[in-house]
């Protein structure tokens, strides 16, 4: 039987867990959808051409190729292809992974304290990240160990929408981990993560670790938010958590 009073908790990735810095500056990601953008199309382009923090990859993959001259309706059916450019480019490179990246104060401990409290906290990943390209990330900057296994989330590769997302980790984490939750939480550094998480029916934990300010996150919110400056407190996570 489940434990009573269990928290299932997904985080976010990038902004939420590590961030880019650099000229190489998320090296391994950045060139996997350039090398789709070319094998596909024959586009020679780049992610930074448009603004997506808290999109997802097919969005950034549609959205980019608009912005070069590809329509969404053509670039939406050319999907399928597109990712396994990316996934392709990601298991042959993957020794770049943590070039550009690093994790952000407190990550680490956060999580090997979230790791050590199993039989009462589930964690998993809601990212828009493709989710090969996502386990790569937590692989590659030592922290894949501190995650519940089996592994679980909601990843773009499932879904263009960050809300499905939450929706669907939450049933895969059901289904893995059967029993009652007597919270559900995600946590993220943008607005679209505010907004997914209450979509999903789970409390919207927001971190100003990424580029939008403590008043951009509260406004995405539908007033039941928390929001935090970061991740470097255990005891203020936990207790935001309701993890005694």
């Amino acid at each position: 039987m489940a434990e009573a009073g269990r928290v299932l908790i997904t985080f976010d990735v990038d902004g939420t867990l590590m961030q880019s810095l650099g000229e190489n500056a998320n090296l391994l990601h950045k060139r996997a959808f350039s090398y789709a953008f070319e094998e596909v199309f024959g586009i020679v382009g780049t992610i930074d051409a448009i603004k997506h923090h808290g999109s997802t990859d097919p969005l950034v993959l549609i959205n980019t190729l608009e912005y070069y001259g590809i329509s969404t309706d053509t670039a939406t059916v050319r999907l399928p292809e597109l990712k396994e450019k990316m996934l392709e480019y990601a298991r042959t490179n993957a020794d770049q992974v943590g070039e550009g990246l690093e994790l952000l104060p407190g990550v680490k401990e956060l999580l090997q304290a979230l790791a050590e409290r199993k039989n009462d906290v589930v964690v998993g990943l809601v990212t828009g990240n493709l989710e090969e390209i996502a386990w790569l990330k937590m692989e590659g900057l030592g922290i894949k160990s501190y995650f519940s296994v089996p592994n679980f989330g909601g990843f773009g590769s499932d879904h263009s929408d960050r809300g499905e997302l939450v929706k669907l980790a939450c049933s895969r984490a059901e289904a893995f981990y059967p029993g009652e939750f007597s919270l559900r939480v995600h946590v993220g550094d943008t607005p679209s993560d505010i907004r997914a998480a209450e979509y999903g029916g789970t409390l919207a934990l927001g971190v100003c670790t990424g580029v939008f300010s403590r008043d951009d996150l509260l406004a995405a919110s539908d007033g039941t938010a928390i929001i935090l400056e970061d991740l470097k407190d255990s005891g203020i996570f936990f207790k935001a958590c309701n993890i005694t």
